[in-house]
């Protein structure tokens, strides 16, 4: 009888882990950090419940790292198997796993020099040399359609409209004496949203479903987030003001700057100078533009434009900081500006930094997009906090701070409702994932009053029969 086990990404939004036992042989589902609270993070340095060394096969559904960033604790506990994605996740996850290691390493060191760490011995989860052993292990698969990892383990991938490369997976267990069909939803995107095309239900029968909820008890904002983005960028620059966007560098910026660019073209915003301060930003805008399979239509159009050397993502003033020194020198700057930078919970990462020189000043904006995970600085500024502390002190939140619901990369609760009403027949059992634990229920209220199906929210660490 195959066997499922909720590793991470319940009873709460992060760390992203199924384990799928059958015939014999281990499949792990993603294998992703826990970020947020103190309590979720420790996690991290926690050994996993099973000995890695068993585990056979890993496949990931994209490259955000609450489902990939645990991959090289993992490899240095032992797993020596394939980790299977397609190309596109598998380009951004290198970029992400490098930069992650290098964040932390940073942070260690700053942590042990000023000494405001919560652990005696402040260390990184890892570090840049344990990257490559998992870079070697990552084996491309078809962005979408069918493909096999084994006898035992059989998937077909759909687009599931997150980010580049994300995807809902369809696995077909084959046993001696059965086979099963479970779908994975992956992170499921906005419909009608810039860049990326809409998800795609898979069309498929299963006996096991499990769907993400992490909006699974709201709806976004309603609201046209261009004219949005115009207004705060307009009112900020009038009173000589910064604006700060901590964003997930995957996804988010290239969000941002698709609007940016076009509401410059359409002079409805002066053109300020715009810092995309994260290496890992640039790195991944670039395949961005690489992989236009994932690319909608209007999108399409903007890059075919000027004989195909159009570029939608490029701001009229844009200033790439690379270096530290880059970073630092944008303190120096007194007039108004744009500044994006990583991480997108404000939980690490240069963001950090510029939050500490902006935040105190009233002429300022923090603008917020996408999730913000309970516990972490993004959820307490949105909050309302009077003040957050950065690199051990607090500081004064005289800042605006602005959350634009309608720029999140998550479906929200219709639109989860949209997506599982696309499935053609009610799943046998159907549990929720990644959402904080009020979200999971309203959500499985939802599907319930209006679906009439069985569902179950999933329980961290426990095991279920995939009957």
């Amino acid at each position: 009888m195959a066997k499922l086990t909720f590793l991470g990404a319940a009873g709460c939004v992060t760390g992203s882990k199924y384990l799928v036992e059958a015939a014999g042989k281990r499949l792990l589902l993603d294998c992703g950090i826990f970020q947020g609270s103190p309590e979720l993070s420790d996690r991290n340095f926690e050994p996993l419940s099973i000995d890695p060394k068993t585990i056979d096969y890993v496949v990931l559904t994209h490259a955000h790292l609450d489902h990939t960033g645990w991959l090289p604790c993992l490899v240095k506990a032992g797993f020596k198997g394939p980790i299977f994605a397609n190309p596109a996740t598998i380009d951004l996850t290198a970029i992400l796993l490098k930069d992650s290691a290098h964040i932390q390493e940073e942070d260690t060191l700053h942590a042990q020099k000023h000494g405001y760490s919560r652990h005696a011995e402040p260390r990184p989860l890892y570090v840049s040399e344990d990257v490559d052993p998992v870079l070697k292990l990552l084996q491309p698969v078809p962005r979408t359609g069918p493909f096999t990892v084994s006898p035992e383990f059989q998937f077909v991938a759909y687009d599931a409209g997150h980010i580049l490369g994300s995807t809902s997976l369809v696995l077909t267990i084959t046993e001696p004496s059965k086979k099963t069909v479970v779908i994975f939803s992956g992170d499921i995107g906005r419909y009608d949203q810039v860049i990326l095309q809409d998800p795609v239900t898979p069309p498929t029968q299963a006996d096991v479903l499990l769907c993400e909820s992490t909006y699974g008890d709201r709806e976004h904002e309603a609201g046209d987030p261009a004219a949005e983005i115009a207004a705060v960028v307009n009112r900020v620059s009038q009173r000589g003001g910064c604006i700060v966007i901590p964003s997930f560098a995957i996804g988010r910026t290239q969000t941002f700057m698709y609007y940016l660019r076009q509401l410059e073209d359409a002079n409805k915003i002066p053109r300020l100078p715009v810092y995309v301060d994260s290496p890992m930003a640039i790195s991944a805008t670039d395949l961005y533009l690489k992989y236009s399979a994932d690319h909608d239509s209007e999108f399409r159009q903007l890059k075919s434009a000027d004989g195909g050397k159009g570029d939608p993502l490029n701001v009229h003033e844009f200033h790439l900081t690379r270096s530290v020194q880059e970073s630092k020198a944008i303190n120096q700057v007194k007039k108004p500006c744009i500044i994006v930078s990583a991480s997108g919970m404000a939980s690490g990462g240069r963001v950090l930094h510029h939050l500490e020189q902006r935040l105190p000043d009233a002429r300022n904006a923090v603008l917020l997009a996408g999730f913000q995970a309970e516990g972490s600085r993004g959820r307490a500024l949105q909050d309302g906090a009077k003040s957050i502390r950065l690199y051990g002190h607090a500081v004064a939140v005289n800042a605006e701070v602005v959350s634009m619901g309608q720029l999140s990369a998550h479906a929200g609760k219709s639109e989860l409702l949209r997506w599982l009403g696309g499935l053609p027949s009610a799943p046998k059992q159907t549990y929720l994932t990644h959402g904080e634990p009020q979200a999971a229920r309203a959500l499985q209220g939802a599907i319930s009053d209006q679906l009439h199906w069985k569902v179950d929210v999933a329980q961290y660490l426990h095991t279920v029969e995939l009957a």
